[in-house]
This record gives structure tokens, sequence and C-alpha cells, in this order.
């Protein structure tokens, strides 16, 4: 058994300049939690895979596409590969995610 915890994970270099953190990979899948500080948030960018995102902790706002809308604590929110998307902070708490990547992906996302 493998037993992950967040505070014991370094936090990555992105290019979001955000607290991210690799919670699992395998050769399928990749999850990573972010957290988000009021006015935080991840630039607009595109995945080369499927992504979701599962809110553990707070509100935020997630665009993707042309659509744009409010989500808090215990949704999940689909974003298919190659759409733009982004995650932000809007709000006066803490707004924390997992993120899922499926499959792993091979190649970086592209900023916008």
């Amino acid at each position: 058994m493998n037993v992950v915890s967040y505070g014991e994970q370094p936090v990555q270099e992105t290019p979001h300049a955000v607290d991210v953190r690799k919670m699992f990979e395998s050769e399928h899948v990749q999850v990573m939690e972010i957290k988000l500080l009021p006015g935080e948030g991840l630039k607009k960018h595109i995945t080369p895979v499927d992504v979701f995102f599962y809110v553990v902790e707070g509100a935020g706002t997630v665009e993707i596409g042309d659509e744009q809308v409010d989500v808090s604590t215990d949704q999940l929110i689909e974003s298919p590969k190659g759409i733009p998307h982004r995650l932000f902070n809007d709000g006066q708490g803490l707004f924390r995610f997992l993120v899922v990547k499926t499959p792993k992906p091979t190649e970086s996302a592209r900023l916008l």
C-alpha cells in the first residue's frame, strides 16, 4: 500500500507559478493537486489529453472553451483534450482541486 500526503509532496515548477503537487502517476494516468489562493489562477492552456477536475476545497471559476462556470467543493468538471481551459480563484478563500489527466500525457500542455 502506498499512502501519499499532500503536504509531503514537493511543489512542481510549472509556467502557472502556483502550488501544484504530483499526487500519483502511472503509465496510464497522472493526478496533480493544485492550490489557488485568492487572486491566483492557471494560465489559459490546451492539454493533449482528456482532463477532469475535482474540487476538494473552496470555490472558484472554471473556463473551458467559451463556457465559464463557478464551481465548489465536491464537484467534478470534465475538460476534453484540445480545448482551451483555465481555473482561477476570484473569491476570498482557498480553492483546491485535483487534476486527473488520462491517459498520462507524453507531451506538455500548450500555453495560450
